[in-house]
C-alpha cells in the first residue's frame, strides 16, 4: 500500500498534466481569448508590465530585508547591553 504522501503526489501530478492538456482549449475560440486577439503591442506590453512586476519585486523585497536587519541589529544590541 503506497504512503499517503506518494497519494498525494501521484493526485498532484495527475492533475497537473490534465491541466497541461487542457491548456491550450481553455478559454479560447479560433485563437482568440479573453483579451482579444493577440498581437505585437499586446505582447509587448505584456512583457514591459512582467519587467515593472518584477522591477518592484526586487525593490519591496529589498525594502523588507532592510527593514529586518535594522530590527536584528537592534535586538542584537539590546542582548549585548542587557546580557
Amino acid at each position: 500500500m503506497p504512503s499517503p504522501s506518494r497519494r498525494i503526489a501521484a493526485a498532484l501530478l495527475a492533475a497537473l498534466a490534465m491541466l497541461l492538456l487542457a491548456a491550450p482549449a481553455a478559454l479560447a475560440e479560433n485563437g482568440t481569448g479573453l483579451a482579444g486577439p493577440t498581437t505585437d503591442k499586446t505582447v509587448t506590453f505584456f512583457c514591459f508590465g512582467v519587467i515593472g512586476f518584477f522591477a518592484l519585486l526586487v525593490i519591496e523585497l529589498s525594502l523588507i530585508q532592510g527593514r529586518l536587519e535594522k530590527r536584528k541589529e537592534l535586538r542584537k544590541q539590546t542582548l549585548q547591553r542587557y546580557g
